[in-house]
């Protein structure tokens, strides 16, 4: 009974053995074929790119003229785009003047980084907002009279007189802001005589709201600063 048993558990072994030689070549075979077909694929996919290479004549897409901007209105944008960014580069100018170790005072290197920053993101708002609206398509590299621009505001005295000129530098923004609603509002082009509502209102709340209120917290900052030093000479 347990010889025959013993063959029965043999035969069985060795039939399972059988079978799974059997599954292993056939998973041998199936690799080497699905491999080489990769292969191949793989080989005509870089035949094809060195054939197409060099011959892309891909067009861009015709796109019918929806662009509506009056030329001096796209003028006037882009002026407000070197304005920001001399801005930027005039805060960074002082606040660079009091982080010096002989100056030290940096509450207000802080306070004019941050407004060089908030500049910056002027700036990129117009440029973004050209963009949107369909300009400046090729490039933006006419828009470079920043670099070159003569700081204004760079005889720094003391905080006082650096909120004064920055007091300054923000109603002159607001002023060029003004004049960009005025031109957009009614264009001189014959072409464009509508009203440009859309960027008119965009730079009414967007811009002037932030403009008034910078104007009003560097005017209260002057006046408890003058109220200080006048106290201290007391």
């Amino acid at each position: 009974m347990r010889d025959r048993e013993s063959i029965e558990n043999s035969s069985y072994s060795s039939l399972i053995k059988v079978r799974m030689m059997k599954l292993l070549y056939f998973l041998l075979v199936a690799t080497f074929f699905i491999n080489g077909s990769l292969e191949n694929e793989h080989n005509m996919s870089l035949e094809n790119g060195r054939q197409l290479e060099g011959k892309c004549t891909l067009r861009s897409a015709e796109i019918p003229k929806w662009t509506n901007m009056a030329d001096n209105c796209i003028k006037k944008l882009e002026n407000q785009v070197e304005l920001e960014m001399q801005a930027s580069i005039a805060y960074l100018n002082m606040g660079a003047h009091f982080a010096q170790d002989s100056i030290n005072r940096p509450g207000f290197s802080k306070f004019f980084f941050d407004s060089a920053n908030e500049e910056r993101q002027h700036a990129i708002k117009i440029i973004d907002y050209l963009l949107m609206r369909g300009q400046l398509t090729n490039k933006i590299t006419h828009l470079k009279n920043f670099f070159s621009a003569e700081i204004k505001h760079k005889s720094i005295q003391n905080g006082l007189n650096a909120l004064e000129e920055a007091l300054k530098l923000e109603t002159e923004v607001t002023k060029s802001i003004h004049s960009v609603i005025k031109v957009c509002e009614k264009p001189t082009n014959k072409s464009h005589s509508f009203n440009d509502y859309h960027l008119v209102d965009y730079f009414t709340g967007e811009f002037l709201d932030e403009q008034y209120k910078a104007q009003r917290d560097l005017a209260g900052k002057m006046s408890t600063l003058g109220k200080m030093q006048l106290y201290m000479k007391l």
